[in-house]
C-alpha cells in the first residue's frame, strides 16, 4: 500500500493523515507514513472511523455466530448482517458523514486509514450510490483487505489491490 501511494503521490505529499484509533489502523499508517517519508506521529484519529460495531457478535468466530444465528453475510453485497444489538447501516452512514463534513476543510487531501464495512459506506456516500435495499446505506464495492482507492470529485479509483483474504 505504501509502495503504491509512494508511486502515485511522491515523497511528501500535502496529506492530512487519519486513522481509526485501533491499534492495526495505526500500524498500517505508520508504515504507509514511513513510505511517503510522511511523519506518523502528526496523524489523527476519531472513533467515527472505527469498523462496524457487532454488539454481542463482536469478538466471536464467524462459524460460532453462524452456528447460533445463520448466515451473517448477505451473498449478494458481502456486507454484514447486523447483530440484533449491534449497529446498523444508517448509523455507520451517520457516524462517517459526520466526520466527512467535520474534516471537509482540512488542508491538502486526507489519507484515511479505516476499517472493511465502514470504508464500505464512507466510499459509498462519497461516490453519491444509491442506498443497498434492505441495508438503508450506501456502500462502496467489496475490495480485499489492503487495497487503496483515491475518490476525487466522486469518482472512485482503485490506486492498489490488496491481498488480503477477506472482502471488505
Amino acid at each position: 500500500m505504501g509502495r503504491a501511494l509512494r508511486g502515485l503521490l511522491g515523497a511528501k505529499p500535502a496529506l492530512t493523515l487519519w486513522a481509526s484509533p485501533t491499534g492495526r489502523a495505526l500500524q498500517t499508517l505508520a508504515v504507509i507514513a514511513e513510505h511517503l517519508e510522511l511523519d506518523w506521529h502528526g496523524a489523527k484519529t476519531d472513533p467515527r472511523l472505527v469498523e462496524i460495531d457487532m454488539g454481542s457478535w463482536g469478538g466471536r468466530y464467524y462459524a460460532d455466530v453462524i452456528a447460533s444465528a445463520g448466515p451473517v453475510v448477505d451473498r449478494a453485497t458481502g456486507l454484514l448482517t447486523p447483530a440484533p444489538d449491534g449497529e446498523i447501516y444508517p448509523q455507520i452512514a451517520e457516524r462517517v458523514s459526520g466526520w466527512l463534513g467535520d474534516t471537509a476543510g482540512d488542508p491538502g487531501d486526507r489519507l484515511i486509514i479505516m476499517h472493511g464495512i465502514s470504508s464500505r459506506v464512507m466510499r459509498g456516500l462519497m461516490t453519491g450510490a444509491d442506498s443497498l435495499p434492505g441495508f438503508g446505506a450506501p456502500a462502496g464495492p467489496a475490495l480485499t483487505q489492503g487495497s487503496v482507492v483515491m475518490i476525487e470529485d466522486g469518482v472512485e479509483t482503485l490506486v492498489h489491490l490488496g491481498t488480503g483474504y477477506a472482502p471488505a
